[in-house]
């Protein structure tokens, strides 16, 4: 089969590398001339463990190409997916779908031009309800009936774990009226009934909007916990051990019960915030994604008093060594990352911020000039007066409690992760802060209760 994906962004550019590992004839499609010459030589735009020997392998098969001429590629494809971004639109918070209708008025012309073969056009890109039926109409604009067909195909990607994700997905949503749509899309992932994958198949509408369903879901149990984590601060429970009681009950489930600063990325806020947005023009509101939205803004904000009050009640004039700066490990994308919310907040409280992160640096560079980058974790630590835990990289969960102190001025932790155990921070010497959990002084065997911050 022959595949044409339109965007190589995080999407497009996985779902592409990935169909092409099935043995699909994959041609990808972008309009960034200097991007598509970087992927022809072999260089990654963005950081996914694993996607650089992934495309290279697939390109040297001859299975993977990289084009800048979009009628090329869709000539002879068999489907064609529409994988554009569609950032929050500025002022109302709506998803910007003028990259996705553009790259359907390209693509009906290109199909105009080719023959007569039919050709499945799939919305890959996270699009509100309605998106597709839109699709259609402008595609019907330019070609006659029989010629095409739509279809939404969501994804479901965690950055860090797309590959993964991918090839050994919980569910396949497909979402059409056609039976020949329906007949392309499984023959494309037929490789996953070996994992007897789920395949579920619905209206297009339907297929939006589990998409954006599972992602406010996934935002909301994350506001959730750290909303318990206050609540543990406050009555001297442990957040950790709430997860855990509430996690092993099967209708709740364990993943997402994280405490910490607050979710980010590039995902989660803009896809609450498109469908509480589409929940408005429908005049079905969605009180409880919007009130996520809010608690999660004022919790990033929120870090900020909390280290301050970890510190002593003012930072002016410390040295403070900031751990991750991505919205999460194993990805350099720094899209609504909590530590966009309180590192400059801290920098304008008068703190010195020395800041490493194995991915994202290059791209906070741009965002937070007024940081001090390191080349390493122990670098930014030399002579801080605490040490701010901000992502949970793997790198960070191992580090030498011993040097840590050695090379602090002050020997304060405060872990916005949780990664540590608060006694062995304790018996090696070290004042630790942790989410949801006693904070500990240095020296002391019994958890010290404090007022939850904010």
């Amino acid at each position: 089969m022959r595949v044409a994906m339109i965007g190589t962004g995080y999407v497009g550019l996985v779902s592409g590398a990935c169909f092409s590992e099935f043995g699909v004839n994959v041609t990808c499609v972008d309009k960034d001339t200097g991007k598509i010459e970087r992927l022809l030589r072999g260089e990654m735009p963005i950081y996914e463990p694993g996607l650089d020997q992934l495309v290279a392998s697939n390109m040297a098969a001859g299975r993977l190409r990289f084009t800048g001429d979009l009628k090329a590629a869709v000539a002879g494809a068999d489907a064609v997916f529409i994988a554009v971004g569609t950032p929050s639109r500025r002022g109302d918070g709506h998803a910007d779908l003028s990259y996705v209708f553009a790259a359907a008025a390209e693509i009906a012309e290109a199909l105009q031009q080719n023959g007569n073969e039919r050709t499945v056009v799939v919305t890959k890109s996270t699009v509100p309800v309605g998106t597709g039926r839109r699709v259609d109409r402008i595609l019907k604009k330019a070609l006659p009936p029989g010629r095409f067909d739509v279809a939404s195909n969501p994804e479901f990607l965690r950055e860090g774990s797309a590959i993964s994700d991918f090839m050994r997905p919980d569910r396949v949503v497909i979402g059409t009226d056609s039976e020949h749509a329906r007949a392309v899309l499984s023959a494309l992932y037929r490789p996953l009934y070996l994992l007897e994958t789920p395949i579920v198949v619905t209206a297009i509408e339907t297929a939006e909007l589990i998409k954006y369903a599972a992602n406010a879901f996934l935002a909301t149990k994350i506001t959730f916990i750290n909303e318990m984590a206050d609540l543990c601060e406050a009555v001297g429970a442990d957040v950790q051990d709430v997860a855990r009681g509430i996690g092993l009950d099967g209708r709740i489930g364990r993943k997402f019960l994280h405490a910490g600063p607050g979710f980010g990325g590039s995902c989660f806020p803009k896809d609450c915030q498109a469908l509480v947005r589409t929940a408005e023009q429908a005049e079905a509101p969605l009180a409880i994604v919007d009130t996520v939205l809010r608690v999660n803004d004022a919790r990033k904000r929120r870090m900020a008093d909390r280290i301050t009050a970890a510190c002593g009640g003012s930072v002016a004039g410390l040295r403070l060594a900031a751990l991750g700066l991505t919205f999460k490990p194993n990805t350099d994308d720094m899209r609504d990352s909590p530590s966009l919310a309180f590192l400059p907040a801290l920098r304008e409280a008068g703190a010195t911020i020395r800041a490493f992160d194995p991915e994202g640096m290059d791209e906070a560079k741009k965002l937070m000039p007024d940081l001090d980058y390191c080349s390493d974790p122990y670098e930014a630590m030399e002579g801080a007066d605490a040490l701010i835990l901000v992502t949970e990289w793997n790198e960070f969960r191992a580090l030498d409690i011993d040097r840590v102190k050695r090379v602090m001025r002050r020997p304060l932790v405060i872990d916005l992760r949780n990664i540590y155990n608060p006694e062995e921070m304790t018996a090696a010497g070290l004042t630790y802060h942790s989410i949801g959990r006693p904070s500990r002084a240095a020296g002391t065997k019994k958890s010290a209760r404090l007022r939850a911050i904010g």
